[in-house]
């Protein structure tokens, strides 16, 4: 079997199996209709760390690229990647690719802004296995709670946020994009001209990346 034919059999088994229409995303339907949110896993980085591409390294069965957007399409009803379509083709899900090469993910944030029909976005790295559903649904919940918010993101009491798991609203694919094209390249630099809400989190262990092969080995081993 060739390796395309083995990832679209793998995905399609993933999407069998998905809850999309579970608790989660039944509450999030009363505040937000379906069509207004959409879900993205940016792919596609160096990966030089982990000396293998960390978006195909097999997770419990499943490539990593696949069980992230298996989560975010458990909270949003869809997932798409962005990242490169042909060297990611295989994956089987819609493909992106980033008009800013090189960027990082902040490019990768303004590639899913700009061609995204959802007001609401969910945007989130490849490499973090362990998201929570729920967390995700509440970064949804915070900016619909009042106001006039452009996104949300987690933080930690001590002021830290975690960038690459956040909620974006469409219109600030103008910000983000002047911010790129002005050289900025982190992302919650790009941030400052808009209304981000915080949700807060007591640990990092949802968004912990795999960076390296030894947190690979931590996480398959527990």
């Amino acid at each position: 079997m060739s390796i395309e034919q083995y990832l679209t059999d793998l995905f399609g088994k993933l999407v069998k199996n998905l809850n999309i229409n579970g608790n989660i995303r039944n509450k999030l339907s009363c505040r937000i209709e379906p069509k207004n949110t959409a879900g993205w896993v940016l792919i596609g980085g160096r990966s030089s760390r982990m000396g293998v591409d960390k978006a195909l390294l097999s997770i419990e069965g499943q490539p990593l690229a696949l069980r992230v957007a298996g989560e975010v399409a458990r909270v949003c009803g869809s997932a798409s990647l962005v990242g490169d379509p042909e060297k990611y083709r295989a994956l089987g899900l819609p493909i992106v690719p980033d008009e800013f090469h090189g960027l990082g993910p902040l490019a990768g944030i303004e590639a899913a802004l700009r061609v995204t029909a959802a007001d609401w976005n969910l945007i989130v790295a490849c490499d973090m296995p362990a998201l929570d559903p729920s967390l995700l649904g509440k970064l949804f919940e915070a900016c619909l709670a009042g106001g006039n918010a452009d996104g949300a993101l987690p933080a930690y009491a001590d002021g830290r946020v975690e960038p690459l798991c956040g909620v974006y609203h469409r219109r600030c694919h103008p910000s983000i994009r002047a911010a790129l094209e002005a050289g900025v390249r982190k992302v919650t630099d790009s941030l400052g001209t808009l209304e981000i809400r915080y949700v807060g989190v007591a640990s990092d262990a949802p968004f912990a990346n795999l960076n390296t092969p030894e947190d690979l080995r931590k996480y398959t081993n527990g």
